[in-house]
């Protein structure tokens, strides 16, 4: 494990239709990034807010990879030109700070572009922007992540997207300590503007937290930039 400040990294997500996120793939190998992830997810907006964004379905594709701060903002233009994110059918892109890593990771997304590598050698988190944003993920018992989002969207929440995980986990200590958890777990994806976050994450934490049949876990990240996100 290596420290990621020096210099700064992102962890760059995509969560679009599944045509711009393989589009995105396209996008992303002629820039020669090394490390993608892709996650199969499914939209969980009211029919309403679709019809009003003009999507046509709610399936989605996540597409996730890590890189320098100056090629994460470098990446978001592009995603936002040649994706055409936050139009409607489209898209939202964001990033979050990247704290650590293995190093051999480091070591690939440090040398994307060689002759490149003093531009952002250097440039540290140490001064951070006040973000406007912030991503709620809520992980809950499988089939719970539609109460997640009934719960959510009274307090502000226009919207997420869910995929499926699978508990890890030491059952010895689950038990000692008395919790339950299925196996097959939902994880819930929120963007909130920031003064929404502590709203939305007590209601979901009343209606899904530990203590409640869908046994949620809800936490929080500081998005740092963002891209097709329309209030």
């Amino acid at each position: 494990m290596s420290n990621c400040k020096k210099p700064a990294f992102r962890m760059l997500f995509l969560i679009a239709t599944p045509k711009l996120v393989h589009k995105g793939i396209d996008l992303f190998k002629k820039d020669n990034i090394p490390v993608q992830y892709i996650f199969h997810g499914q939209g969980t907006a009211s029919s309403e807010i679709m019809d009003t964004l003009g999507l046509s379905g709610e399936e989605k594709n996540i597409l996730i990879t890590m890189l320098p701060k100056t090629f994460a903002d470098r990446l978001l233009i592009k995603l936002q030109k040649q994706l055409h994110l936050g139009m409607p059918n489209s898209g939202v892109a964001f990033t979050l700070i990247l704290s650590g890593c293995n190093g051999r990771i480091i070591g690939l997304i440090e040398n994307l572009h060689p002759e490149e590598k003093q531009k952002f050698l250097g440039r540290y988190d140490s001064e951070m922007i006040e973000n406007e944003y912030d991503l709620i993920v809520a992980i809950v018992n499988q089939g719970f992540s539609e109460e997640v989002m009934e719960a959510a969207r009274p307090m502000g929440a226009s919207g997420g997207t869910v995929f499926h995980s699978r508990r890890i986990g030491n059952e010895d200590a689950m038990q000692f300590w008395g919790i339950r958890i299925q196996q097959e777990r939902e994880v819930v994806l929120i963007l909130a503007q920031k003064e929404k976050k502590l709203p939305i994450m007590q209601a979901i934490c009343q209606q899904c937290g530990m203590q409640s049949e869908a046994h949620g876990i809800v936490l929080s990240l500081p998005v740092d930039g963002i891209i097709g996100l329309n209030d």
